[in-house]
């Protein structure tokens, strides 16, 4: 292989990668007006997953505070006396 067969086919590959590189195009504004409205619906996903999850959190919580309200205020007694004492239940 001489210095002539290296120029001929770097020649060569550079116009064959001129012509690959010609026949790219850029990308069709129905492409880019695909991807726009994909982006606004996958905000729009993400927004009404936030207020769903937050509704069920709010939710929860009131639940959980109104049965807190609904339990007895005086303290239960949980045992009383020594073991095997007999208890009144009068």
């Amino acid at each position: 292989m001489n210095h002539t067969d290296q120029d001929r086919t770097e020649r060569e590959l550079a116009e064959a990668l001129a012509a690959l590189a010609g026949g790219v195009r850029t990308a069709p504004d129905a492409y880019r007006t695909a991807r726009g409205e994909w982006l606004r619906r996958e905000r729009r996903r993400r927004l009404v997953l936030a207020v769903l999850i937050t509704v069920v959190f709010a939710l929860a919580t009131l639940i959980g505070l109104w049965v807190l309200n609904e339990a007895p205020a005086d303290p239960g007694v949980i045992f009383s006396g020594l073991p095997g004492a007999q208890v009144d239940t009068r």
